[in-house]
C-alpha cells in the first residue's frame, strides 16, 4: 500500500534499522515496482553508527540509549537528510533474549519522517526474537502508510 501511494504521489523513501537488522529493506524490495520509490537503507546496529551514519546527536544517545522515541524521530530524520529522500523509515528496540540497558525484552519504537511529518509509535510486543522482529517491519510500513494517507504530496 505504501509503495504504490508512494509512486503515485512520485515521492521517495529510505531506511534505518536497528533491531530488524535490514529485514524491513528486505522486505520492501520484494515488492515488485519498488526500485522507483526505494533509495536505499541503513543498518545501524550498534550505538556509535546511528551518530556516524544516520546523525543522530551523540548527547542524546549518550543521555537515553539507543531505545528511546526522540532517537527513533532522529534517525528517521537524519536518514531522510543524508539519503536525500521524500521519506524515512525507522526501527529501534529490544528483540531479545534480554533486555538491554534497562529497557524490557519487546519495546520497540517504528518512527517514519516526511515533509512537515515525524511519527513515532511505541510498541510493546511479544513473542520471540523472530516474532518481535517480524512485528516491527509490519508496524513501521503500516506507519508509513497512514502518514502518506495524512500528509499532502510534495508538489
Amino acid at each position: 500500500m505504501a509503495v504504490r501511494r508512494l509512486r503515485e504521489r512520485d515521492e521517495t523513501f529510505a531506511t534505518v534499522e536497528s533491531l530488524t537488522g535490514g529485514l524491513v529493506a528486505s522486505t520492501v524490495v520484494e515488492i515488485e515496482g519498488v526500485s522507483k520509490v526505494y533509495k536505499g537503507g541503513l543498518v545501524v546496529y550498534a550505538t556509535e553508527l546511528k551518530h556516524v551514519l544516520a546523525g543522530v546527536p551523540e548527547s542524546l544517545l549518550a543521555e537515553r540509549g539507543p531505545v528511546d522515541p526522540d532517537v527513533a524521530k532522529a534517525l528517521a530524520e537524519g536518514t531522510r537528510a543524508r539519503c536525500d529522500t521524500t521519506w524515512a523509515v525507522a526501527t529501534t528496540g529490544v528483540a531479545g533474549p534480554e533486555p538491554q540497558d534497562g529497557k524490557p525484552v519487546g519495546l520497540v519504537y517504528v518512527a517514519v519522517a516526511g515533509p512537515g511529518v515525524a511519527e513515532v509509535r511505541e510498541l510493546n510486543l511479544d513473542g520471540d526474537r523472530d516474532a518481535i522482529r517480524t512485528e516491527s517491519v509490519t508496524r513501521a510500513l503500516l506507519l508509513l502508510a497512514e502518514c502518506l494517507k495524512d500528509a499532502p504530496a510534495v508538489v
